[in-house]
């Protein structure tokens, strides 16, 4: 594995846990929607997958044959893939809550609004997790980058 493959698995990284902050955002921004095309706004998730295509054993075995007194065991490729991505953005399926507002415009004859299942402090939680993995991202992107320009400097 290289350096520039480290910041690359960064990158994927940061543009996942990027999605996750759009999502979490889109969920609070539409906490109090009731009247969607498709009745109350649905909560969204996203769901993500391994970038790399391989077992683990594989992935091991391409990196060992770069490793220092390794005796050159396993097949250095060039083509490790590594990192996340996002698979997917899907909607929740918890039912969504009832309150009974006699008064709002989308009540039914009981008097109780559908509203959104979307609870504000799982959002908020959601938020500062993949905040706090962004910020973890740029760290290591950051590190790798000292790294690279140490290398650089040895070169010289």
């Amino acid at each position: 594995m290289s350096l520039f493959d480290a910041m690359r698995i960064s990158a994927t990284g940061m543009s996942a846990e990027r999605t996750r902050m759009d999502v979490a955002s889109e969920n609070l921004a539409n906490a109090n929607s009731t009247n969607g095309v498709n009745g109350p706004y649905r909560r969204k998730e996203v769901a993500l997958k391994a970038a790399s295509s391989g077992s683990f054993g594989a992935m091991l075995s391409s990196v060992a044959g770069s490793v220092p007194g390794s005796g050159g065991i396993g097949t250095q490729t060039g083509t490790t893939k590594g990192g996340v991505q996002v698979s997917a953005i899907v909607e929740d399926k918890t039912p969504n809550r009832k309150v009974y507002d006699p008064g709002h415009p989308d009540a039914d004859q009981q008097g109780y609004v559908s509203m959104p299942n979307v609870n504000p402090v799982v959002e908020m939680t959601d938020l500062i997790s993949s905040s706090r993995a962004y910020e973890a991202n740029v760290t290591a992107m950051q590190t790798t980058k000292t790294m690279i320009s140490r290398v650089m400097d040895l070169l010289k």
